[in-house]
């Protein structure tokens, strides 16, 4: 005859002792701390610079006539994603 466990040292099977554990609270990764984010310039502000290729090729393709633009992302305005 077997005896149930009556406080024991080990709770029955499929049932653990803690109730509830608090989830761990993601943390950005090293890459995701050292990214870098680029603003959206207009073609004014590559006017301005003329320093990188992305901007001069934007500039040249909004001199044209009836060109429509939403700005190029400019590695000269860049910062910091996570401090």
């Amino acid at each position: 005859m077997v005896t149930p466990n009556k406080g024991g040292s080990k709770p029955p099977a499929g049932k653990s002792g803690a109730k509830g554990k608090a989830a761990k609270k993601k943390t950005p990764t090293f890459f995701d701390k050292n990214r870098f984010n680029m603003k959206v310039v207009t073609s004014d502000v590559c006017a301005k610079c003329m320093k990188c290729e992305r901007g001069r090729s934007y500039l040249e393709r909004m001199s044209q006539p009836g060109a429509i633009g939403h700005g190029v992302p400019c590695i000269l305005t860049r910062g910091r994603a996570y401090v």
